[in-house]
């Protein structure tokens, strides 16, 4: 007899949802949604959000975590996973798709001078720039950082995108290291941040970074809140050297209403909105991962807990 799927939901989501889209998807599963009513049965498979700290590591027998988000910095936190135990990142085109739209869309808002026409209510032109002649950074070259990268480079920017590796992308001159990081950076007009969180990339985006792009440059920034010094982002926007922001992360959410960067007018502020999990297409994943597990399959998309993501 084949041995039944149990599956738990640690979530502060919706819970119910996501587990009738996994008994759809794997029939005669048996899914709870709320770890603090489990018995001692181990509970093979558990799909993480970012639920209270400890809930995870009371599931009994745990032996796969399956992230609901891309990031997973959470997870690796002391105490929250037991060693031994593996962590899968979600990968999901549907979530590559909507940070792709967020990203162009936020970019090519600034390059054509959207926010200051909505702002200029008489009939002033502004120098319009051709994509060919800017130069756009992207800091990640995972699936949503390359995805991104061949974008801008199809629409015709000028694109380079840096990661730990070097990895290549289409269109665009890629870097890496320390060293590759200011050479990508230096006289970007813009820079998109997609990057992983980790104890080499928090506080990547800070004053010696602005200060090597070109004057009057963008950031953008959707990997996580902590990539951000949100001072030198201010200070930068005030003296000029940034023309403007667009932020989808934040080291404090929801964002406090009374934050500085509330209410600076050259800052885009969305509510952690730019790639939302699409629970239709992240539970067929899953579910595809927990068929692998149980068939002895290699399994896609685990975590590295050394380089944290």
């Amino acid at each position: 007899m084949t041995e039944e799927i149990r599956i738990c939901i640690a979530s502060r989501g919706k819970p119910e949802e996501l587990a009738e889209s996994f008994r759809s998807e794997l029939p005669g599963a048996q899914v709870f949604t709320d770890p603090a009513a489990l018995d001692e049965t181990p509970v093979p498979y558990v799909v993480a959000g970012k639920p209270a700290p400890g809930v995870i590591a009371s599931v009994p027998g745990a032996e796969l975590i399956l992230s609901l988000n891309a990031g997973v910095e959470h997870l690796l936190a002391p105490g929250e996973v037991p060693e031994g135990v593996d962590i899968v990142r979600l990968v999901d085109p549907a979530m590559t798709e909507g940070m792709s739209d967020w990203c162009l869309a936020v970019v090519l808002s600034w390059h054509r001078n959207l926010p200051l026409y909505r702002a200029d209510k008489g009939w002033n032109r502004r120098t319009e720039i051709l994509s060919r002649n800017r130069v756009v950074t992207v800091l990640g070259a995972g699936a949503l950082g390359s995805r991104v990268a061949r974008l801008l480079a199809q629409i015709g920017f000028q694109t380079r995108v840096w990661s730990r590796t070097g990895r290549a992308v289409e269109g665009a001159e890629a870097f890496a290291g320390p060293d590759g990081l200011d050479a990508a950076t230096r006289g970007a007009d813009a820079v998109v941040n997609l990057l992983p969180l980790t104890d080499e990339t928090r506080d990547v985006l800070d004053a010696a970074l602005f200060a090597r792009m070109a004057p009057g440059g963008f950031v953008a920034s959707a990997g996580r809140g902590e990539h951000l010094v949100d001072a030198d982002l201010l200070a930068a926007l005030d003296s000029g050297q940034l023309s403007g922001a667009a932020l989808d992360v934040f080291r404090t959410e929801p964002l406090p209403e009374d934050d500085p960067l509330r209410a600076h007018p050259n800052v885009l502020v969305t509510p952690h909105v730019a790639a939302p999990t699409q629970a239709g297409s992240a539970v067929r994943i899953m579910a595809d991962t927990i068929r692998r597990h149980r068939a002895g399959a290699p399994i896609p998309d685990l975590v590295d807990r050394r380089r944290g993501y």
